[in-house]
This record gives structure tokens, sequence and C-alpha cells, in this order.
């Protein structure tokens, strides 16, 4: 079969300003959720009443930290909503965020099926994620191209960058008001990418410094060091931290990570679909990070086992909704 055989509709990102009449409806859902008495309704509903709350706590600095297949989604619509409503003061995610927020800014994205033959969408150039379809062109190449363009005007200014800084830059060329790295930029949020060499982006920096060798030219240096350095001082600059966790992995681990060294976050809310009984890191709770000094013992905390692509949107479509909810 050919790609245009395959594809469905384009994948579209959630516009939040277009629901907000569906705010106050979404708070009363949840008000309902916490009468429920059971099961993990309840979890969502103490999970809007704790962002609520360090939203609104004028001393806390508030990380939101997610996994890179939900931007593939059109939940890039809401996260790029959090950051430009001034939600937060900072991002913490994976490399696939940067090609997802990229190629998705240049090109597009489709439904698809998680049943499809993968054999099948193989030999039709379709990358497919879960139920996402990515057709090949959209892309690496569209990744390369940009990244490679934008690393021949910035090795001018300079050769080495921390990856928050070259994420500003990016978010400054993508004209895109759902993608999430320009508004970031327009706001100046910083977003931190701890595995970013994990990634279509990190590889095409490598590919232009091998081009740039080959023509005798100076290549990119990436200083990690650097952005240890700003979340450290983020981190100790600050009276309280919270954190909005959606899935897991290094996102997770890094947000937690650095607030041990602050004692603990005083707020935090997970949204996670993994388990906790294989130990992982992705599917432990909130009472997990409590013994080793990331959250506080008497921080305010709630683990929501929940797909995010179905509640994050009923969340912070009822938190906008709240008008004691300040930009920071």
């Amino acid at each position: 079969m050919r790609a245009e055989e395959i594809l469905g509709d384009p994948v579209k990102d959630i516009r939040v300003d277009s629901l907000e009449e569906c705010s106050k409806c979404f708070r009363k859902l949840l008000k309902t959720y916490s009468e429920m008495g059971g099961f993990s309704s309840r979890f969502l509903a103490k999970a809007y009443e704790l962002v609520r709350e360090m939203l609104s706590d004028k001393e806390c600095t508030v990380f939101i930290a997610f996994t890179a297949n939900l931007v593939a989604t059109g939940l890039r619509g809401v996260l790029a909503y959090v950051v430009r409503k001034g939600f937060v003061d900072a991002v913490i995610t994976t490399g696939g965020t940067v090609d997802h927020d990229i190629a998705r800014s240049l090109s597009e994205y489709y439904e698809g099926e998680f049943e499809m033959d993968d054999t099948m969408l193989r030999e039709a150039g379709i990358h497919r994620l879960g139920n996402v379809f990515i057709p090949v062109s959209n892309y690496g190449p569209v990744i390369e191209s940009f990244t490679h363009e934008l690393l021949e005007e910035l090795v001018e200014k300079r050769s080495s960058w921390s990856p928050s800084e070259l994420l500003e830059e990016v978010g400054l060329r993508l004209n895109d008001e759902s993608s999430i790295l320009y508004q970031a930029a327009k706001r100046g949020v910083p977003v931190f990418v701890p595995g970013i060499v994990d990634s279509a982006f990190g590889t095409a920096i490598m590919t232009f410094n091998e081009l740039s060798r080959s023509r005798g030219s100076r290549g990119i240096a990436l200083d990690l060091v650097k952005d240890l350095r700003r979340i450290a001082d983020i981190v100790y600059s600050s009276r309280k931290l919270g954190a909005i966790i959606l899935g897991g992995g290094i996102a997770k681990h890094h947000t937690i990570w650095w607030a041990q060294f602050k004692e603990g976050l005083d707020y935090a809310v997970y949204v996670t679909t993994a388990v906790e009984w294989d130990g992982s890191l992705s599917g432990a709770r909130t009472r997990e990070a409590i013994s080793w000094g990331k959250i506080k013992r008497k921080a305010k905390h709630v683990t929501v086992p929940a797909d995010a692509t179905i509640v994050f949107p009923i969340l912070i479509l009822a938190v906008a909704s709240c008008g004691r909810v300040k930009p920071r």
C-alpha cells in the first residue's frame, strides 16, 4: 500500500483557548470525582486541588516534566498553553520532545492504529509511534535540515552552547503557537533536556560537526554542565519547589533529583501509566521519593494512575478556570 492510502487525518493540537467555555464544567466534574468515594477518580480530584494550590503559591517555583511521546499527540497544545499562560517556571523533558516539536511545527503527523502491520508501514515509509503515524520524510530529514541551518547561524556567534540555550534559539525560529519551544522562548522559560543527544536533534548536531570538520570549519560544542548550574541556581534560589510530572524516565528523575538539594519538593503531582512493582522509576509513586529526600515528608503529593492524554486536558482546563491562579 502507498503511504497516502494508510495515513489518517492529521494529528491536531488541542487549542485550550477554544475550550475555555468547558472549563467550569470540568471543575464541577472534578468536584463530583472527589465525592465518588473510589477509585482513580479521587486521585485526579486531589491532583486538581494540589495543582491549583501549587500555582497559587507565590513562593513556589514550578517545574513541569514530561516524556516525548506526549508531544507527538495533540497534548502538545496543552503543554504549550501551560507555558504560554505562565503556569510554570521551567520545563524538563526528553530529547524526543525537541524532535517532535520541530517536526510538527514544520510538517504533519497523522492518526493511525496500534494494530497496523509494521512491516507494511516500513515499506510505505511510515514510522509508527503507538497509534500515531509519521511519514519518514516528515521526521529525520526535516529535523536535520532545520538543525543544520540553525547551527550554521549559531556557530558564527560562538562555538559552545548549553542545551537550554540552543533550545531557546530553536523556539525563536518556530513560528507555531502550539510549539512548546516557541512559547518557552517567548516567555523566557528555560527548557532543560538532560538526554539531549538521545534524539534526532542531537544526532543532527553530530552530523553538523562532521560536515564542518570535513570543510575545515568549527563545529558546535555542547556544555551540559552549564545547564546543571542553571538548574542548581533555580533550585537554590527558590523558597519552595513544586512539580507536575507526566510519565517517567529521565525527565522525571532529573526533576526530583535536583529537588533533593532543596530537601525535596513541597508539591508533587505524578501522572503515570507505569506500575511500581517492577521497581522502575517511571512507576514509582510519590511516596517512594520521600525515602530519597526528593519529596518532603510533609509535602502535598499525589500519584494519578492514568493516561495523561485523557486526564491532563481536564486537569488544566479546570485549573485555568480558577481566578486565583496567577501567571508566574
